[in-house]
């Protein structure tokens, strides 16, 4: 089973255009998997959140939905988010992002990178 870990700003833009990502994995992966986020991602969108506006509404909704879905919490012990999501990328961890920088950096790694197509669907680029 894998195991995909989401990003903050990937959960972020899904809450924005209101798409159902498990819905969207099951449809896109062919083998079985859980979702979970990082403890560091729900810090990020606590900080989202406390700036308000539309993005602070949008990380909201993403944080409820995160809760009702009982999506798995990865604890670390520190450190900046891109760089646990690039260590723990391996042929078990799928990771969901739509940071430019992280997505290039995956590729190197020669992995695949789940993202939004389109601003209504999710799909996994190979490596």
């Amino acid at each position: 089973m894998k195991t995909v870990l989401i990003d903050t700003n990937f959960l972020i833009e899904c809450a924005k255009n209101k798409i159902d990502i498990h819905e969207e994995l099951k449809r896109i992966l062919p083998m079985s998997f859980e979702v979970a986020i990082l403890d560091r991602t729900l810090e990020e969108i606590e900080t989202v959140i406390s700036r308000g506006g539309k993005e602070g509404a949008a990380a909201k909704l993403a944080k409820t939905i995160l809760l009702t879905k009982k999506t798995a919490i990865m604890a670390t012990s520190g450190g900046h988010v891109d760089k646990i999501l690039l260590d723990k990328a391996d042929e078990n961890h799928l990771v969901a992002t739509m940071d430019r920088e992280l997505k290039q950096r995956l590729k190197k790694k020669k992995q695949d990178v789940v993202i939004i197509r389109g601003k209504k669907k999710l799909e996994v680029v190979g490596a």
